[in-house]
């Protein structure tokens, strides 16, 4: 069974929304200011590159990703390996990007049971709550900035289910205050 992850940045009180400046939102930009960049904090997100052999993003993220992504020489692994989009309103792939769409967790489900490595999520905030819940997560790349933003997309719903176990299997904090948190989910 293949890996899913879900990477992300995170602010203290869980917010995800507009990390990197997206428009429509005024906290927008937020893991660029009031924290001094630190390249060993970002090591991870070219370890994730490296280690995962797919993406899966929700429609948003997809949308806003396929026309900036495939111009970036520092995402060429991720041009060129598989994508996934989850969603039931995208009628077709963008041709700068291509991807299967797929219309349901359960085709979710079934990807994770095809050979292949770790499947990574990015941003796709509701693709990512829906995942948690569908109990489909098996580890989160977390690095969470000494921020408190207030309103914005969770990482993670507030459906009353029942508590879910994580192991950590790495944590270390930057002198900038960033805290790199992975987990696995204990199922």
């Amino acid at each position: 069974m293949r890996q899913l992850i879900v990477t992300a940045f995170v602010s203290l009180d869980g917010v995800v929304e507009a990390p990197g400046g997206e428009p429509g939102y005024r906290n927008s930009g937020w893991t660029f200011k009031d924290v001094e960049f630190d390249e060993a904090a970002y090591e991870i997100k070219d370890r994730e590159q490296h280690e995962t052999t797919a993406l899966l993003l929700g429609r948003t993220s997809y949308e806003a990703f396929a026309p900036v992504w495939p111009t970036m020489e520092e995402f060429a692994e991720y041009n060129a390996m598989p994508r996934y989009v989850v969603s039931t309103t995208l009628q077709r792939a963008d041709d700068r990007w291509p991807a299967t769409i797929l219309r349901s967790l359960d085709e979710v489900a079934a990807l994770k049971e095809t050979d292949g490595g770790p499947i990574a999520v990015h941003g796709s905030a509701t693709l990512g709550r829906s995942l948690a819940d569908a109990g489909l997560v098996d580890r989160y790349h977390l690095l969470v900035f000494p921020v408190l933003l207030g309103a914005g997309k969770r990482l993670w719903s507030q459906t009353d289910k029942d508590r879910q176990p994580l192991t950590v299997v790495e944590s270390q904090t930057f002198p900038n205050g960033i805290t790199k948190l992975v987990y696995d989910v204990r199922k």
